[in-house]
C-alpha cells in the first residue's frame, strides 16, 4: 500500500488479530515496524512473519496499562529507529456482563486496557510524532463506540471514551498546527480471538458468548480490516468504519438517534444469550 514506505509505525496488541494484520501489512508496504503485546508467543510469530518479508522490526513485550513502561518504550522506539511517524493503539480486551452483576474490578480492568492503554500510547508517543513532522495517531475504538449494547457496559464505556478522546485530539492538533493527523477506527465483527479470550461476569457462559460472536457477528477478516484501516490512514480520514455491519449501524444511529435503544435489545436477545 502506497504512502507507508520508510515510515516508522508502532502497533500495540500486535500478537494476533487486527494488530498482527496491521503490522504485517505495514511491513509489506515498506514501513519499519515496532510491535508489542503481552502475549509473547503471538508476538514472536508476528516478528517472524515480518522478518520473513524483509521488514525492519523491533519487538517488545509491553503491558499498555503500565504508563511509565510505555513512556520508556516510546523513547526506546524513537532511539532505535531515529524517529516515529505513526502509533496504532490497538491493544484491547473484552468482558461480558450486565452492569448489575459486574464487579468494579472487571469494569476497571477493561477501562485500564481499552481506554487508558490508548491514552498512555497517545501521550507517550505524541512528542515523537510531532517531532517527526509527519505524525499520525490511529486509535482503535469499536462499532460499540458508536452504539451501546446490553451486557457490554464496560466495553461500551471504554470504546465511547476512545472515540471522544480521539475526536478531541484531532481538533487540538489542527488548532495547535501540529503536523499530526488523527484517525478513530470503528471495527465491526472481526474474525479474531478477542471473544474467545474475553472474561465474563460470574454466571455468564463466556464460551457460549464467544461461539455466538464467531458464528453470527464476526464477518470481516483481520487482513481485510487492516487494509481498510491503512487506506483510511493514507487518506487522513477522521473516522474509519470497518465492515458492512459497522457501516449499517453507523447509519442507523445517525438516523434514529437514541431510538436504537428501544430496538436493539430485541435484536440482541435473538443473537446472544442473556448476560446474567
Amino acid at each position: 500500500m502506497q504512502g507507508f514506505a520508510g515510515k516508522v509505525a508502532v502497533v500495540t496488541g500486535a500478537g494476533s488479530g487486527i494488530g498482527q494484520a496491521l503490522a504485517i501489512e505495514l511491513g509489506r508496504s515498506g514501513a519499519h515496524v515496532a510491535i508489542s503485546d503481552v502475549d509473547a508467543e503471538g508476538l514472536a510469530t508476528t516478528e517472524e512473519r515480518l522478518k520473513a518479508i524483509g521488514a525492519q522490526v523491533k519487538s517488545d513485550r509491553l503491558d499498555v496499562t503500565e504508563r511509565e513502561a510505555f513512556q520508556l518504550y516510546a523513547d526506546g522506539v524513537a532511539e532505535h529507529f531515529g524517529k516515529v511517524n505513526q502509533i496504532y493503539n490497538n491493544a484491547g480486551i473484552a468482558f461480558t456482563g450486565d452492569i448489575e452483576i459486574s464487579q468494579y474490578k472487571d469494569i476497571e480492568r477493561v477501562m485500564d486496557v481499552d481506554f487508558w492503554g490508548v491514552v498512555n500510547g497517545t501521550k507517550s508517543f505524541l512528542p515523537h510524532l510531532i517531532a517527526s513532522g509527519d505524525g499520525h495517531v490511529v486509535n482503535i475504538s469499536s462499532v460499540f463506540g458508536l452504539f451501546a449494547v446490553p451486557g457490554q457496559g464496560a466495553y461500551n464505556a471504554a470504546k465511547f471514551a476512545v472515540r471522544g478522546f480521539t475526536e478531541a485530539l484531532r481538533q487540538e492538533m489542527t488548532l495547535a498546527k501540529h503536523p499530526v493527523k488523527v484517525t478513530c477506527v470503528h471495527p465491526g465483527g472481526i474474525k479474531t480471538a478477542i471473544a474467545r479470550n474475553a472474561t465474563a461476569a460470574e454466571g455468564v457462559d463466556a464460551s457460549e458468548m464467544a461461539q455466538t460472536f464467531d458464528k453470527k457477528l464476526a464477518s470481516t477478516t483481520p487482513e481485510k480490516a487492516a487494509k481498510i484501516i491503512l487506506d483510511g490512514v493514507r487518506k487522513n480520514k477522521a473516522k474509519v468504519l470497518v465492515g458492512t455491519d459497522a457501516k449499517i449501524f453507523d447509519i442507523v444511529t445517525r438516523t434514529v438517534g437514541a431510538g436504537y435503544q428501544s430496538v436493539l435489545p430485541k435484536i440482541m436477545s435473538k443473537l446472544a444469550p442473556p448476560t446474567h
